[in-house]
This record gives C-alpha cells, sequence and structure tokens, in this order.
C-alpha cells in the first residue's frame, strides 16, 4: 500500500505543480439498512463511501483520476476498509493536430469488452476519418491499483476505423480481443486406483474475438437508422444483428423501432461452450406522442423469440412536467408481471430544495402455473442545494415482498464540485 500512495502523492503533486487548472467532485455518502442472519439474529450496517473524481488540466493535457473508499462504520467487515480506483490516466489531446492519447486506467467503451483497462488507447481523426485502438489488461478485482498478474493471459486489444465521408451516413468497422484466464485451484478427484487425491485444475485463457461492422444514416427531417453486425471469430458465426430506427415524419409524433437477434455470449474454451443455448431475437415498436412542452404519452411492444418457446411485453407511460407514470406487462416463457409505478420530483426556490417521491408495485409468477408474488417499494427524498457547487441528498426506502418483509433503508449523501484557475 505504501507504494500505491507514493504514486498517488507523486502523481497529485506533480498534477498541482503543472497544472492550469483543478476540478472535479467530492461525493461523501452512508447508506443504513439492518440485516438478519437468522430469524431472530441481525446486525445493523452503516456503509461509508467518499468518492473522489479529480483533474489536473494543462495545455492540451489532463491527468484523470476516479477512486472510491468504503468501509462499514457499524459493523467492520474483513475486506474494510476497500479502496477502489476507477480511473488514473494521463490524456494528451490534439497533438499533431491529430492525435488524442491515453495512458493509464481508463474506461473502454465497446459491447464486448466494455469496462476498465489499465493501458493505452490511441485515436486520430483526420477528415472524414477516425481511427481508434486500444491495447492493455484486464483490471484486478476490486479495481485494485494493481496490474494483473499473467499480462499475457489478461489482455485486451481492439481497433475501430469509422467514417462520415457520405453525407448523413457513417460506416465503421471493428476487431476486439479479450483474454481471460480464471484463478486456478484445487479440487478431489479419482486417480486410476479410485483414491481421492488433490489436482490443481488450471484452465486456459478463455477468449472472445469480434469482427463488426456498423452503418448509420440521420435526416435532420425524420429519419434516423443504426444497424450493428458482430461476427465471432472463435465459433465462426454470426453473433449479433441489431437495428434501431426512429421517425419523426408526423409533427409530435415518433415511432421507434428495434430489432435485436443474439447468440448466446460465451468464452473461448470455457465448459458451457459444449451447451446449445439456441439464439434470441427481439423485436420491439414504440409510439411516443407530444401533446405540448410539460405533457407526452409513450407505448410500446416487444416481443421475444427463444429456440423453443417466446415471451412478450406491453409497455404504457405518460411523461408530465408533476413527474413521469408507466405500467408495463410480461406473459409468456420470461414469466408473467404486471408492474405500476409513480414518480414526482418538483422544484422550489430556484432549486434551493428538490423533493421527490416514488412509488411502484408489482404482482410476478415465474410461469403460468406457478405462485403469484407480490412487491411494493416505495422511496422519498429531498435534495438540498445551498450554494451552485454544494448538494446534500436524503433518501429513505422502503420494501416490502415475500423475501423482504418491511424493509427499510437510509441513504445520504453530500456533493462537493470544484474548479480552480491558476
Amino acid at each position: 500500500m505504501n507504494k500505491k500512495l507514493l504514486l498517488m502523492l507523486f502523481l497529485t503533486v506533480g498534477g498541482v505543480l503543472f497544472s492550469q487548472n483543478l476540478n472535479g467532485r467530492f461525493s461523501s455518502s452512508v447508506y443504513m439498512f439492518e440485516r438478519f442472519d437468522s430469524a431472530s439474529v441481525s446486525q445493523n450496517h452503516l456503509r461509508a463511501y467518499q468518492m473522489l473524481n479529480l483533474n489536473f488540466n494543462y495545455e492540451n493535457f489532463s491527468l484523470r483520476s476516479n477512486l472510491n473508499l468504503e468501509t462499514d462504520l457499524a459493523q467492520k467487515l474483513d475486506s474494510d476498509p476497500r479502496l477502489r480506483f476507477y480511473n488514473l490516466y494521463l490524456e494528451a489531446r490534439n497533438l499533431f493536430d491529430i492525435a488524442n492519447v491515453k495512458i493509464g486506467r481508463q474506461p473502454i467503451i465497446n459491447s464486448v469488452v466494455g469496462g476498465l483497462m489499465d493501458g493505452a488507447s490511441v485515436s486520430l481523426n483526420k477528415y472524414d476519418f477516425k481511427l481508434t485502438g486500444f491495447y492493455g489488461g484486464n483490471v484486478p478485482a476490486y479495481q485494485k491499483l494493481e496490474l494483473i498478474e499473467n499480462f499475457s493471459d489478461n489482455y485486451i486489444a481492439g481497433a475501430r476505423l469509422s467514417t462520415t465521408i457520405l453525407q448523413d451516413f457513417q460506416f465503421a468497422f471493428g476487431y476486439v480481443n479479450k483474454n481471460f484466464k480464471p484463478t486456478d485451484y484445487k479440487a478431489l478427484r479419482l486417480d486410476p486406483n479410485l483414491n481421492p487425491i488433490q489436482v490443481l485444475i488450471s484452465n486456459k485463457s478463455n477468449q472472445f474475438q469480434y469482427l463488426s461492422g456498423e452503418a448509420s444514416y440521420f435526416s435532420e427531417n425524420f429519419l434516423f437508422i443504426n444497424s450493428k453486425y458482430e461476427y465471432d471469430l472463435n465459433f465462426k458465426q454470426t453473433s449479433k444483428v441489431e437495428l434501431d430506427a426512429r421517425i419523426e415524419k408526423i409533427k409530435d409524433l415518433g415511432v421507434n423501432l428495434y430489432y435485436n437477434y443474439r447468440e448466446p455470449r460465451v468464452r473461448y474454451n470455457s465448459i458451457f461452450s459444449v451447451f446449445d443455448y439456441g439464439n434470441t431475437q427481439e423485436i420491439e415498436a414504440g409510439l411516443d406522442y407530444k401533446i405540448d412542452k410539460n405533457y407526452t404519452i409513450l407505448a410500446q411492444f416487444g416481443y421475444v423469440k427463444f429456440k423453443d418457446d417466446n415471451s412478450s411485453r406491453i409497455g404504457l407511460g405518460a411523461s408530465t412536467k408533476f413527474g413521469t407514470f408507466s405500467y408495463r406487462k410480461t406473459f409468456g416463457y420470461a414469466g408473467e408481471m404486471d408492474a405500476v409505478s409513480l414518480y414526482s420530483a418538483y422544484t422550489f426556490l430556484d432549486g434551493l430544495i428538490t423533493p421527490n417521491i416514488g412509488l411502484s408495485y408489482a404482482s410476478y409468477k415465474v410461469s403460468k402455473d406457478s405462485e403469484t408474488n407480490n412487491i411494493t417499494t416505495l422511496s422519498a427524498g429531498l435534495n438540498f442545494r445551498p450554494f451552485r457547487k454544494l448538494s446534500f441528498d436524503l433518501q429513505g426506502q422502503y420494501l416490502d415482498n415475500k423475501i423482504y418483509k418491511n424493509d427499510f433503508r437510509v441513504f445520504f449523501k453530500l456533493n462537493h464540485w470544484f474548479n480552480l484557475n491558476f
């Protein structure tokens, strides 16, 4: 831990000395709840979370960090206190009027390997073309500030080329490769004489390897279409086909269409690859109509086809200046459910006080002939913002169903934004 603290101190001092601007957010919150170990024995917990988002900026260079410290103030757990590093990277922008570079722990936005990585990413922009690439290692469990072991078995690599050379169109082609080696473990097995012995189970590095293609069309008048195709190089098959469209040809009326074909995403060399799960196909259509600037109504219908069955869902809703209302019903293979939810928030005194309340009720069962269960949830809270850069949140949460009887929790949070120039 000393090396980690020295590294953070070096980066912080260096950032302060050379920065023109320091900005970020500090958030402190506590979460109170009671856990029952048995019908008569319970423990009260008071989880505390301290989050810091800190950015040092100097001309086209920035040092960005995002970390969280958590512990329990009432009952000390084995893992407490735990420090998580979500971001810690150096960013250089517009190098040679073409390149953006990030080095360190950083977020990756990708449908296959989305999350965090320890490594480097480069983005090159020229004319109507953009080329991005990244290479790094998987982040250790609990976002520890250290590099993962066996980097060669736990790396991520990818690239994406996109272009807007045709007016109103965008095309993109990508490749991604993710390796992940499970932790070795010992298990009892029988030797040739049927005697139990300890055997070390060491799996190979499980891998995702995909090619992708994207095509989008956007018309300022009334039409947007986005499509994506993914091909699994390991299993040599189509993995995903996705189509999303929105039409706004009639004033105040929007029509949404969605289609998805998906094969199960299974790691290569995994034992689960021997099972035949079958693919799924999903279709959804929706309408939203804007009555005026304060009221909008929505309706959706979705259908999912599984290997040997199907499921459907219906959604109705309204968005008003007083809050939102929604009703959702599902039936078929995915289970049966009727759910209603209400939410409202309103600001008083130019944003000084914003109370909010939410209520939902659901009746559900996993199959047509199963027992029906009910769940009720209620939340009520208050946001108090005496200054533009300082706010306080207090919220109570209540839940009642078959498993959690009269479950009540309290959440408090403080937020402070800062922005300093040197």
